[in-house]
């Protein structure tokens, strides 16, 4: 029983540890990408986009910006809004830009991100972590 126990564990050490390095080689490609096509030195960003009632968030693995508006912001909430299913869907991009404090006080983020350039938008919304179905109330 120990071995078994013993052989589980480190089967599951050893796949996250595959997985760990397919998302370490995901960044390096974007950081090759941006290194070698960006001539302004803004940094890739890659994450689910939301544009909904007013709010328009980026959230990637190890971050979560407010979006300032801006033309390409809403050239961005137009391309998502396409691919969007409900208002609460959120879509996977890659975009270019700045990130830095947040200086509006009419926003609760602490810092903003400023897109300067649309990279990719996918074709469908991302995979929701927690799905929630109405039911209806028996009375």
């Amino acid at each position: 029983m120990k071995k078994i126990f013993l052989m589980l564990m480190l089967s599951a050490a050893v796949f996250s540890c595959k997985n760990s390095e397919e998302k370490n080689e995901a960044t390096e490609e974007i950081a090759t990408e941006n290194a070698a096509t960006n001539p302004d030195n803004f940094k890739a960003y890659n994450g689910d986009y939301i544009d909904s009632n007013g709010a328009v968030v980026l959230m990637g693995t190890n971050f979560i910006y407010g979006v300032k508006r801006n033309e390409i912001s809403d050239q961005l909430s137009k391309q998502v809004a396409a691919v969007k299913q409900n208002d609460f869907d959120m879509v996977n991009v890659i975009v270019r830009g700045t990130v830095s404090k947040n200086t509006d006080t009419d926003s609760e983020w602490e810092e903003v991100i400023t897109i300067n350039e649309i990279l990719r938008v996918s074709d469908k919304p991302s995979e929701a972590d927690i799905k929630f179905e109405e039911s209806a109330k028996n009375n």
